[in-house]
């Protein structure tokens, strides 16, 4: 392999006892290197910046050579942008944990997600961290829940030692000063974008009204940290049409995507999009992919694809050729496939845990990279309405 379990590498000092200080004047020569965005565009060096990504989910706690693998194939692929985990809660994951009990952050909890900035950093990689989990997945909403006894899982939303605990995490988080890199992670502009959650749902309020009120709060907190960084939800862009038969659009979430991304504390509308388990076809997928996007532009948001899969290998390079051209068509800003990942320590494949695994080689990784390419090729000019031709 081309990058060893992190001894490749020199490790810096990280002999830092408070953030580095930069003036106002440097700080305004950093700021091309952050994406930000112009009304419904990303931008990145002054520049359109429109991409494709993906996502995955154990960066932050396997070892630095797992960690290269991947970034290597996301090199490889040309994708600039990666998803990947900010949390890990309650019980330890090979070893690492970042928030055992409330308020308590061990340094060493946070080496392997430091590593991975530090190299994502070094290969221009983008990385965009959900900061909490909806699923029980490396502890999650429900670890929350259960620290401070409360009765169910959509208490996270209201509860005020829940939420102080959650603001206390942010805070830590953010403000932490990575031992690779030796800057506050609110200064490096490898990230991306803060994500309030992975996929937040608060289905016992079907108005939507409960986690606006959430994302409100938690969104302007984050912004009053951090004026660098992209603030965006992170959820599924359920709708919220009460009446409508169709579950993904009458509410039945709690959420209510459109009155999310118009909020102005959050920079963009994300989407994801898995057929397989929500019991709809291709047709219905790319007219979703479709509305999200005329919907977040008509508020002045860039939308981004950020989670999608099919299971069915023998169609999925296909399927995922018509959503990425649908993206790439109608000016979408970005889409991430779930999910890439590389080789264990005993260089045998990741396991396919949920059957959506895409690999690099393969012809699935080729359709992506080709898509790369396009959107890599869009972000040197201006978006003047869908593609001609496409």
């Amino acid at each position: 392999m081309g990058f060893g379990a992190g001894r490749a590498f020199a490790r810096p000092s990280v002999e830092t006892a408070s953030p580095p200080r930069f003036s106002a004047a440097s700080l305004r020569q950093k700021r091309d290197s952050f994406v930000t965005r112009r009304g419904p565009i990303f931008i990145l060096g002054g520049e359109p910046f429109y991409f494709a990504g993906t996502n995955n989910y154990y960066m932050h706690y396997q070892s630095h050579f797992m960690i290269d693998d991947v970034l290597k194939d996301v090199v490889a692929m040309g994708l600039p942008v990666l998803r990947i985990w900010g949390f890990l809660d309650g019980q330890p994951h090979n070893g690492f944990v970042m928030q055992p009990s409330p308020g308590v952050y061990p340094e060493d909890g946070y080496e392997r997600f430091d590593y991975t900035v530090w190299r994502a950093g070094q290969l221009g990689i983008k990385l965009v961290v959900p900061l909490v989990n909806n699923w029980d997945d490396f502890g999650g909403m429900n670890q929350y829940v259960a620290w401070f006894g409360a009765s169910g899982h959509d208490d996270f939303y209201t509860n005020p030692q829940i939420k102080a605990a959650y603001k206390a995490y942010v805070r830590h988080f953010i403000h932490r000063v990575n031992r690779y890199t030796g800057k506050p992670l609110y200064l490096d502009p490898t990230i991306m974008t803060w994500e309030l959650a992975n996929e937040p749902r608060c289905q016992s309020d079907p108005s939507g009204q409960t986690l606006t009120a959430w994302v409100r709060e938690m969104s302007a907190f984050i912004k009053s940290m951090d004026g660098l960084h992209l603030v965006a939800v992170g959820d599924e862009g359920w709708y919220n049409e009460p009446g409508n038969a169709d579950w993904t659009r009458n509410g039945s979430q709690g959420v209510d995507w459109k009155r999310l991304v118009a909020l102005p504390t959050v920079d963009y509308g994300t989407l994801h999009l898995y057929p397989d388990y929500w019991g709809k076809d291709n047709a219905w997928s790319l007219q979703w992919i479709a509305d999200h996007i005329r919907d977040g532009h008509a508020l002045g948001k860039p939308v981004v694809l950020e989670e999608y899969g099919w299971l069915d290998t023998a169609t999925r390079d296909d399927i995922y050729r018509q959503w990425t051209n649908q993206v790439y068509r109608l000016n979408g800003n970005g889409d991430q496939f779930w999910i890439l990942t590389g080789l264990q320590d005993d260089g045998t494949l990741y396991p396919n845990y949920d059957g959506f695994r895409v690999t690099y080689p393969s012809s699935t990784a080729t359709v992506i990279a080709q898509h790369a390419a396009q959107m890599r090729a869009k972000s040197q000019r201006p978006a003047r309405g869908p593609q001609a031709g496409a």
